[in-house]
């Protein structure tokens, strides 16, 4: 990469944190405990709504999700549909019960249905599913960052992981969740410009309007979204489509993370609005990404460019190496940055709340909270470099993988709770949730073995049926 190219991206994330550390200060003038954990119950639905499209989306699907279109054309929008109906039933079934019992983590549920250890259980499936994910997608922006910048100047890829964590943990250690409504707001609208301004750039550059640009993709092949025609393909309809039901539900509804965000908001009714709104906004957001990996390829072909062997390098390819620009390296920068910080730092702080209130159950002490935030912040590091070591050609499609192993239980635990009134032999229950994953990557080895079925993100729903069907045949004590 060019000198001027690498200092544009070092001066724009230097820029970018300035403005958070900024907003973190205004916001952090009450940095107790409730702040920390459920924001006071103040914020404005409206604010949460638009900051968790930022944060539900991560640097991930910034640099993934464009790429997707080599493989499999644009047949993720399936699984985006499903994803709107997941919202509805994240905000009409699972939100009332949280508000109703007035929760600060939503594995305490499991406690009051279930039992002490059912409530661990769910609270380190939470913990596992995301510190692995999370550090996943933080992942990207990491080893974006140093193979287009920080390499030329000599900085080791673990020194560029501890930094960038650094710079999330210093915005967020006083006031948590009350300031990453705010950063979040600030974090999306940034992405989303990005975005534009870099479809913008690309159509320029192949000589079109955006009209132009549009028809171009709708008749280009890798247009495709839906396959009826195929059952055993991974990228089925039913499938897709059913699969982003259950995602959605176990990835935002199950996940301490983002309904953390959400249980900040003034009144039931606000926390529904706010999940409806960031439901729809999330087919336009992803048909341009994908419309964006489209265009890429278009342009390649154009310029006589050969493809990169993995889809997430299909974007950095372009805008990160100054082939679009320098503007466009900023706005590649801003986007990718702003992305990644908004899904790290509220990992940061529903891991920090989890173990504290859950693990530990001493949501008032100060001190232990401050010194937990720093050990989580020191495991997500050591997580970002173990994942390096296992690095997916897809880095989106391996962490719907992970999802579907480590939040299976939990959807099984909480179906269990709310559709039934039965019982469980506690004790039983972290036996039970173990078991579940590991039967259901005996059945993917199987079938891959012995038919032609393919199993994708369904053993998702494989696995909560496994552990509900393991609670309701378990004795009960």
């Amino acid at each position: 990469m060019h000198n001027t190219a690498a200092f544009s991206i070092i001066a724009t994330v230097a820029a970018y944190f300035a403005l958070l550390l900024v907003v973190g200060r205004l916001t952090s003038a009450r940095h107790d405990n409730d702040a920390f954990f459920r924001g006071n119950r103040q914020s404005p639905w409206y604010l949460v709504a638009f900051g968790m499209v930022g944060a539900s989306i991560s640097g991930v699907t910034f640099v993934s999700v464009p790429g997707m279109v080599m493989a499999i054309d644009m047949t993720y929008m399936q699984t985006c549909m499903g994803f709107v109906l997941g919202y509805f039933a994240v905000a009409f079934i699972l939100l009332p019960v949280y508000y109703k019992y007035n929760l600060t983590t939503i594995y305490s549920f499991l406690s009051q249905r279930l039992g002490n250890r059912s409530y661990k259980t769910g609270a380190s499936f939470f913990i596992l599913s995301k510190a692995t994910g999370a550090a996943a997608r933080f992942y990207v922006v990491c080893i974006v960052l140093q193979r287009f910048v920080l390499d030329g100047f000599g900085v080791p890829f673990p020194c560029t992981v501890v930094g960038m964590v650094a710079l999330i943990w210093l915005y967020t250690r006083h006031s948590g969740i009350k300031t990453l409504v705010w950063t979040d707001t600030l974090q999306t609208l940034c992405m989303f410009s990005a975005l534009a301004l870099i479809i913008y750039c690309v159509t320029e550059q192949m000589g079109m309007t955006l009209s132009e640009a549009a028809k171009a993709v709708a008749d280009n092949s890798k247009s495709r979204i839906f396959v009826f025609d195929d059952p055993m393909s991974k990228q089925f309809f039913w499938k897709q489509f059913l699969s982003g039901i259950f995602i959605t539900i176990v990835m935002t509804g199950l996940d301490q993370d983002m309904m953390q965000k959400n249980l900040t908001c003034k009144s039931l009714h606000e926390a529904k609005k706010d999940m409806c709104s960031y439901g729809f906004a999330f087919l336009p957001a992803n048909i341009l990404f994908l419309a964006l990996g489209v265009l890429l390829t278009m342009l390649a072909a154009q310029q006589g460019l050969a493809l990169p062997a993995a889809g997430d390098e299909l974007l950095p390819m372009f805008a990160a190496s100054g082939r679009l620009g320098q503007t466009v390296v900023v706005l590649f920068t801003l986007g990718i940055v702003a992305a990644a910080f908004s899904s790290a730092d509220s990992a940061l702080t529903a891991l920090t709340t989890s173990c504290c209130v859950d693990l530990m159950q001493r949501p008032d002490d100060e001190r232990l909270r401050r010194r937990v935030h720093i050990a989580v912040a020191a495991g997500f590091v050591a997580l970002v470099l173990v994942f390096r070591l296992v690095n997916s050609p897809s880095v989106i499609d391996a962490i719907y993988v992970m999802c579907s192993y480590t939040y299976g239980p939990l959807l099984g635990l909480f179906a269990f709770s709310l559709f039934t009134k039965r019982a469980v032999n506690d004790k039983a229950v972290p036996f039970i949730a173990v078991a579940s994953p590991l039967l259901c990557f005996a059945a993917d080895q199987f079938t891959q073995l012995y038919t032609d079925y393919r199993f994708g993100y369904e053993l998702l729903m494989l696995n909560g049926a496994i552990t509900f069907l393991g609670l309701l045949l378990t004795p009960r004590k």
